[in-house]
């Protein structure tokens, strides 16, 4: 029952498929195995290479779109310790933060080739079809929670590892002693885990709008069948 009803979505495709083969009978379109192939072959590639760039030396702290910045409900307490002469403390800090993201992300990969293997077919089609962030959207509704469980111990030992943990507990003491102040938290690994995470996110976006939009980004022959056929679905 459930691969039939899994089956659904695929039904109208192809009913569509061979609207287009009428239309342009010299291109065969692709078939649902080629379609799931060519969408996990896309997908691999795309978050293979996020999280190689991330996990690279200086790939949140030299990415302005991901670098990771004191949390919001501190920052009022960085500029208070850099008015105090503390200036080195805080950008020890923010660096040893996006140090152990940078590090976290090396673990990236075989979680979301898990996420990966699990799609239905309903999901690929969804996504193929779907908006140009769809599979972005689908990681983020999928993953989120597994890359938290799985990520918060490695970004707590890489804090540790790159002394994050330290520098954030000593700015954090050193503000906690300026008088009538609201105290901050010392401990900040949910935070680092889960700006690792968006930050995989949001390089993975930028991959998915590239292989979406550019024909150059679509390495393989069965990349640029699938996505070709998924450009003239759109414009039909």
């Amino acid at each position: 029952m459930k691969k039939s009803l899994l089956a659904v979505p695929l039904l109208f495709l192809f009913i569509t498929l061979s609207a287009f083969d009428n239309i342009a009978p010299r291109q065969a379109s692709p078939s649902p195995l080629e379609i799931g192939n060519a969408l996990k072959q896309a997908l691999e590639v795309g978050t293979a290479k996020s999280s190689d760039q991330l996990s690279a030396v200086n790939g949140f702290f030299g990415n302005a779109a991901v670098k990771i910045l004191f949390p919001p409900q501190a920052q009022k307490a960085e500029n208070t310790l850099r008015k105090l002469g503390f200036n080195k403390l805080c950008d020890d800090v923010i660096l040893s933060l996006n140090r152990a993201a940078e590090d976290a992300a090396k673990q990236a990969k075989p979680i979301f080739i898990t996420a990966i293997k699990q799609m239905t077919l309903q999901d690929v089609t969804n996504i193929l079809l779907g908006s140009q962030d769809a599979a972005t959207q689908y990681f983020k509704r999928t993953t989120t929670q597994s890359l938290t469980d799985a990520f918060k111990p490695i970004v707590q030992n890489s804090l540790n590892k790159v002394g994050a943990t330290k520098y954030y507990g000593d700015a954090a003491n050193a503000y906690n002693k300026v008088p009538f102040v609201s105290r901050i938290n010392p401990d900040i690994s949910d935070y680092v885990t889960q700006k690792a995470i968006d930050g995989l996110f949001i390089e993975i976006a930028i991959e998915e709008l590239n292989i979406r939009q550019n024909l150059s980004a679509r390495s393989t022959p069965l990349l640029q069948k699938v996505f070709s056929f998924a450009d003239k679905y759109k414009k039909f």
